[in-house]
């Protein structure tokens, strides 16, 4: 079954008050937006649509605050903003193409370019926009990566060359919860 097709249909379908306010999905992971008392009758929902019933949708919920999507941290605020900061399991190794590989200088610019945009991309908070730069910094140093092609891929995403948008999230209300979804084959 295609997914979109699901997907589609699961939201076309979907009574009123279930509705999500925002749906993101990637690949087998969805960030939603939900009011918090239709999240379980959401689910429901997503689960009645898959005819075959190999697909099945779970949730996860905020825990204090705080839920992980993907490779993301999203905090919520006192203010109802969220923070997101880049969120690395303790199993993470830093593990980079190494500089001294022989691999095309274009693809090691690649990773840096990567790892720098997702920082200025999706970590809403300065400082801990610096910390994220420190950390790649050393994480891309580790792999002998020089410190002039780190400040060239900076000064090159700070010029036009690079255009970057700007994610901003905002929750008005507190009874809107942000749960993830995923989804298995059976």
């Amino acid at each position: 079954m295609n997914m979109e097709f699901l997907e589609q249909k699961a939201l076309t379908t979907s009574p009123e008050e279930y509705k999500p306010r925002l749906w993101k999905r990637y690949v087998d992971d969805i960030l939603e937006v939900l009011k918090r008392d239709t999240v379980e009758g959401f689910t429901e929902h997503l689960n009645g649509i898959d005819e075959t019933g190999s697909i099945k949708f779970t949730y996860e919920m905020e825990h204090e605050g705080s839920l992980l999507f993907l490779d993301i941290l999203i905090t919520r605020q006192q203010n109802g903003q969220f923070k997101l900061t880049v969120y690395r399991k303790k199993t993470h190794t830093d593990q980079y193409l190494h500089f001294e590989s022989h691999d095309r200088l274009e693809h090691k610019i690649s990773v840096i370019r990567i790892l720098v945009a997702r920082s200025e991309n999706l970590v809403t908070e300065k400082c801990d926009k610096d910390n994220e730069m420190e950390h790649i910094k050393s994480a891309l140093g580790a792999c002998r990566y020089p410190s002039w092609s780190i400040t060239k891929v900076q000064r090159k995403m700070e010029s036009a060359a690079y255009p970057q948008s700007k994610i901003k999230v905002s929750v008005k209300s507190a009874s809107w919860v942000c749960p993830t979804s995923s989804y298995t084959l059976r």
